[in-house]
């Protein structure tokens, strides 16, 4: 059974209030439209609606109490009484001097500073979430079967293919077997080939990738252990994931389209990974790194 949120590392179930905010903005895409309003409500005003029962919010929201309770437990809550406590937690953040989220759309007519700008506020924000909202147990497992795995396949298109070359050029470096896949065909043909000790990793943002869940699936149903990296934890890709680990992503726009802040922080969980790794097989990892450096070294010669 795989496990979404936190539920795996041992917790009640609840989120904490830190990571409110983030998983609001990485779920309410995936959510019905109530849901949506609901979600982004208490994430606007959370000490206002820390103080409202659930038949209160769902009146100020226009949804019924049903869709309120579903909300709090797609969020991360047993129940609406535990999003009420994590709402008065955010509440007590915020007021405490920490910044609320601000809305950084970049405009056709933006001057360049103001983009620099918005865009590097942007990057931060989602960095943050995806931290707050990681599951460091989710996270630790698939550390460990990547440290002992004979061999590790990662599957990923498009910008997401691009972080699936970084993960791959990184375990390469320090000694261990590792093929990224962007042709599907390829990755299939290569998929049917592993087996118990051999991982396989998925990263796709939408979760509903066909070309990287097929890999993944028949990767799953050969024995090897599979992880996906997305931000959408309730994605079909998820069926086949032993372990999941869930990005954050900007709110998509005209001029930035998901896929920019979705590599942001793919690269942070594929970088997680390799630090997790390097520590785990450090007497293998360390001697590696440098007989790479060393390698390429007459490169950078002045």
């Amino acid at each position: 059974m795989k496990e979404i949120f936190g539920s795996a590392s041992g917790s009640t179930g609840s989120t904490p209030p830190a990571a409110l905010a983030a998983k609001v903005r990485t779920l309410a895409p995936s959510m019905t439209r109530s849901m949506q309003r609901v979600a982004e409500t208490v994430a606007a005003d959370p000490a206002g609606c820390a103080a409202l029962t659930v038949t209160g919010l769902a009146e100020l929201t226009g949804t019924s109490e049903a869709t309120v309770v579903r909300t709090a437990r797609i969020l991360g809550y047993p129940g609406y009484r535990d999003l009420r406590l994590a709402l008065a937690g955010l509440a007590a953040q915020q007021q405490s001097g920490r910044a609320p989220a601000l809305t950084t759309d970049i405009a056709v007519d933006d001057p360049i500073a103001d983009v620099v700008a918005k865009l590097a506020y942007d990057e931060q924000q989602t960095l943050a979430d995806t931290a707050a909202g990681l599951d460091t147990a989710q996270l630790g497992a698939a550390v460990t079967a990547l440290a002992g795995a004979r061999r590790t396949d990662i599957y990923g298109v498009g910008a997401s293919g691009l972080v699936a070359q970084d993960l791959t050029q990184k375990l390469l470096r320090i000694g261990l077997i590792a093929h990224a896949h962007s042709d599907p065909h390829l990755a299939v043909t290569n998929a049917v080939q592993l087996k118990a000790g051999d991982v396989a990793i998925a990263i796709t943002h939408s979760g509903s990738t066909g070309d990287v869940i097929e890999p993944l699936r028949v990767a799953f149903e050969h024995g090897a252990t599979t992880v996906a990296i997305t931000g959408r934890p309730d994605g079909a890709v998820t069926q086949y994931a032993d372990h999941i680990l869930t990005t954050s992503t900007a709110r998509e726009s005209e001029l930035r389209p998901a896929a920019m802040s979705s590599r942001t922080s793919q690269l942070l969980v594929v970088d997680c990974l390799f630090i997790g790794v390097a520590q785990r097989t450090y007497d293998q990892a360390a001697p590696a790194l440098s007989a790479s450096y060393e390698a390429l070294a007459h490169r950078h010669r002045r």
